[in-house]
């Protein structure tokens, strides 16, 4: 064997993690380090023996040999290793099984050091008793002052609330804490921002006994010692929530640690608090809204034991905790659990495999589980439990499916149907709020025709045509084209065009249908702003409006105890998006979407508006019928050779010459066709990406499908060291994408 050398980084600190040093790896050692071990090296002129991370290992070095260190020692497996060093061997499985350097691994791993100045933040505090409070709340509820109303009431139930959550969440203006201040109802007290994010002084009880469902999957986890990985399947209000909160209380009473991962949309301040008061000052949360230097701070609070509990969205599961004991992952299904950056990690596997090397327990918790989660789960890798009735008692919304063809046949182009008017109308009168849901999810320019619902589809794929402004039509994964069609080519009606109806179109719709009617518009345009989606959401959870307006983001969890009916426009739109998982996704979608109607006391209403009334996916939403929809979809997963019925990995190119990124494309296929598992493994591709230019630079993609994970991984690896090796690389960029 010849010479190995190590590329190594000897200080983990962020700012040098792209400095690295070069050592002998001694013949001894050549067959016993890896990527990602941990060794022991002489450091500086006085040889100071110091641990450091192995990021590369390489047959060729710049450096004169005479004067290169020999690697010392390997260190993974003693007990000179930390927590930090296990989070550095993830850093190492997610390079391996993704693709990317060590490098990006350990800056996705490694929470970003920055130096910020200290600010304060403030706490607003209850300074009237109980009973004073009651009275001034009769006293304002007298005089419809509706947000001092809202404060005094959130003061009542916390006593303290954190400043920027009453301006933020409960959508105050600063003049009316001003002026509750000045009578002497409330004081405001400062704090460093160092402290908790959310730092009060007394979270208040919160003992809510489990029911008989709930406690039966709590003993169930909590006792099985097979299955280190648990799926909970609950349909929506079955009181997930309560099933976390009683296990990380077990986690924390054995001196561990939980990270509870939930989707950045969801965190709201409704969430949040529901943590807090039952576990006070050892929980910290992270978010897109904190800088850079504040989510550092709440990790080093974690690293220095300050806390036991960190929730928070995808990043917030390297939370550098030395005794973790339980990750959560909440609505595990979403996409935002993936990475769109190198490397392209999925939270749930890579949770999978932190428990792994933590001994820790991993809850996967949705009403609509991923796919790939619930094969696994019926496959015995995770231990599968179900809920299937709400927490509260209540009843699932009863659902109504209306066929927009028949509309439209009726003389009805609005995209509200006579059913929905009627329901909204009733609603109304009835002072109940209602939210309409516009499904735009995936929306790329496909074809379908209104008058018998007929969509254009890749006679090569299961996905639909998308249309390109020269009036051709482009299947994206497998490059077929076709001349775009004037009538419907099913019914011959004319009625056949890209779908075009936005949320703005709707306001306007619902505005002059019902003009007494309080309205908010939640999209991409209305919530810009810092916090923009909480302020709509508060307002609408504190009735300020009778019917919200939406896209995705307003059923991702949210209770509002007061809406009774929710109407699903378009339902159908995000089947035919050019995505093998549009299904999947399209279900999912109306399933939470009917999910947000009847959660209080009141029954709720459910109704879809849809072209393709008897499609599967909307038939099984309607029912709430996860187990049906997920025999039908793999059965075609299956039949099409798509995940999780076969691992695929997916090739991204990017580069700014389009014949020089064509080629060099077909040579990773040429490449792949020699490799000796060619045999086991089926490309498609390259083609253009669904968006094939993007600021002047192309874009083309490449699929492998494999039934063996190690197989596809190897072929990646080997497709590294080409491309590495291979001058004519250097002005293309490629990204692996595994799909798991």
């Amino acid at each position: 064997m010849g010479q190995l050398y190590a590329n190594i980084i000897v200080d983990i600190s962020q700012e040098k993690l792209d400095r690295t040093f070069s050592y002998l790896v001694p013949e001894t050692m050549q067959n016993l380090i890896h990527i990602g071990d941990v060794v022991e090296v002489p450091f500086g002129k006085g040889n100071r023996l110091t641990k450091g991370y192995v990021v590369e290992l390489t047959g060729t070095t710049q450096y004169q040999i005479s004067k290169m260190k020999p690697v010392q020692e390997i260190l993974v497996g003693t007990d000179q290793t930390t927590g930090e060093d296990r989070l550095i061997a993830l850093a190492a499985w997610m390079r391996n099984t993704y693709g990317s350097t060590m490098i990006q691994a350990l800056k996705t791993v490694i929470p970003i050091k920055k130096k910020i100045r200290q600010k304060e933040r403030k706490t607003l505090i209850l300074l009237l008793s109980d009973a004073e409070a009651e009275e001034k709340l009769r006293f304002y509820a007298k005089k419809n002052q509706k947000a001092r109303y809202r404060l005094l009431e959130a003061l009542l139930e916390e006593k303290e609330i954190p400043y920027e959550l009453a301006v933020g969440k409960l959508n105050l203006s600063a003049s009316v804490i001003r002026t509750m201040a000045e009578q002497g109802i409330l004081k405001t007290e400062s704090v460093l921002v160092y402290r908790n994010p959310l730092h009060q002084k007394h979270q208040g009880a919160y003992n809510i006994a489990l029911n008989e469902e709930q406690r039966k999957v709590v003993d169930g986890i909590w006792n099985d010692k097979v299955h280190r990985t648990s799926l909970l399947h609950g349909v929506t209000g079955s009181g997930k929530t309560e099933v976390y909160m009683e296990l990380i209380a077990r986690t924390v009473a054995q001196q561990r640690q939980a990270i509870v991962l939930i989707p950045e949309i969801s965190l709201t301040y409704q969430t949040v608090m529901r943590f807090y008061r039952r576990f006070g000052e050892r929980i910290s949360i992270i978010h897109s809204r904190l800088s850079a230097g504040e989510k550092y701070d709440q990790f080093q609070r974690a690293q220095n034991g300050d806390i036991d509990i960190m929730i928070g969205p995808r990043s917030a599961l390297f939370t550098p905790f030395s005794r973790l004991g339980l990750i959560i992952i909440d609505e595990e299904h979403e996409p935002s659990y993936k990475s769109e950056t190198t490397p392209r990690y999925h939270a749930r596997e890579t949770a999978i495999e932190r428990a792994k090397l933590e001994g820790a327990k991993v809850v996967l918790g949705s009403a609509t589980p991923s796919l790939e989660a619930y094969y696994r789960a019926k496959q015995g890798k995770y231990a599968l439990y179900t809920m299937t009735k709400r927490a509260r008692g209540s009843a699932l919304p009863d659902v109504e499916i209306v066929d927009m063809r028949e509309e439209l046949r009726n003389g009805n182009r609005s995209v509200i149907s006579q059913s929905l008017k009627e329901a909204m109308t009733e609603k109304l009168q009835a002072k109940e709020q209602m939210m309409l849901f516009l499904n735009r999810r995936g929306y790329a320019g496909f074809l379908s025709c209104r008058s018998c619902g007929h969509v254009v589809m890749c006679p090569h794929c299961d996905v639909s045509l998308s249309v390109h402004n020269h009036g051709r039509m482009v299947c994206h994964y497998c490059g077929y084209e076709a001349k775009k069609p004037v009538v419907c080519p099913k019914c011959g009606s004319t009625f056949i065009s890209t779908f075009g109806t936005g949320t703005q179109q709707v306001e306007q719709v619902v505005k002059k249908m019902f003009p007494e009617a309080g309205v908010l518009r939640m999209d991409m345009d209305t919530t810009r702003e810092k916090d923009g989606h909480e302020k709509i959401l508060a307002a609408f959870q504190n009735q300020e409006a009778d019917i919200l307006i939406g896209t995705q983001m307003i059923v991702k969890g949210h209770d509002f105890p007061n809406v009774t009916l929710v109407g699903i426009l378009a339902a159908d739109l995000s089947l035919y998006a050019q995505d093998y998982k549009a299904g999947e996704r399209t279900f999912q979608l109306l399933t939470q979407a009917a999910g947000r109607a009847g959660r209080g006391e009141k029954s709720g209403n459910v109704i879809i508006q849809s072209y393709d009334p008897e499609h599967y996916c909307i038939t099984a939403a309607s029912r709430q019928d996860y187990c049906g929809f997920y025999e039908e979809e793999m059965s075609y997963r299956m039949l099409a050779g798509y995940p999780p019925a076969v691992y695929m990995m997916s090739l991204h190119g990017t580069g700014k010459d389009e014949a020089h990124l064509q080629t060099a494309m077909d040579y990773l296929v040429k490449m792949m066709q020699r490799m000796p598992e060619s045999a086991r493994i089926r490309v498609l591709g390259p083609t253009a990406e669904s968006i094939g230019k993007i600021q002047d630079e192309y874009r083309k993609v490449i699929y492998i499908k494999g039934e063996d994970l190690q197989i596809l991984t190897g072929i990646k690896n080997k497709l590294e060291k080409y491309i590495k090796m291979n001058e004519g690389y250097r002005t293309v960029q490629i990204q692996f994408d595994l799909e798991n």
